[in-house]
């Protein structure tokens, strides 16, 4: 079941993936912008998963959502080869903007997201998982 669970997700988030790039094209050298959309968002929602569904869902469904899903849409390897992209073409500054933008947004989109989904559905002020 779990790996079925992972082979469903990873090819639902491969394909949406590939449909952001798609919507986002960028040639090798420009500023990445669909890479660092995708990475925000799936770090977001990871946070809210992580917060919110973790705690009772089966083993089988984080491992589809989160290694499966999330997994294949986000990745690092696409931010390591756009990094050797753009320094290679003399983008050095692109490049480093990139890479704190990614750490930068990154973090705070799980941060967010792990906020967001301990936030209880009536508005009411998180829940703090660390003193439970």
């Amino acid at each position: 079941m779990t790996i079925l669970a992972v082979l469903l997700g990873g090819a639902l988030g491969t394909a949406l993936r590939l449909g952001i790039d798609t919507l986002l094209p960028h040639t090798d050298d420009a500023f990445p912008f669909s890479t660092l959309l995708i990475n925000t968002v799936g770090a977001f929602a990871l946070g809210a998963l992580v917060a919110r569904v973790w705690p009772t869902a089966p083993d089988w469904l984080r491992a589809g959502l989160g290694a499966g899903l999330l997994g294949s849409f986000t990745t690092f390897s696409a931010v390591a080869v756009s990094l050797i992209s753009m320094t290679s073409a003399g983008e050095w500054m692109p490049a480093a903007l990139y890479l704190v933008a990614t750490l930068l947004l990154g973090l705070g989109a799980a941060w967010l997201g792990l906020r967001a989904g301990r936030t209880r559905a009536s508005g009411v002020a998180p829940i703090d998982t660390v003193n439970e």
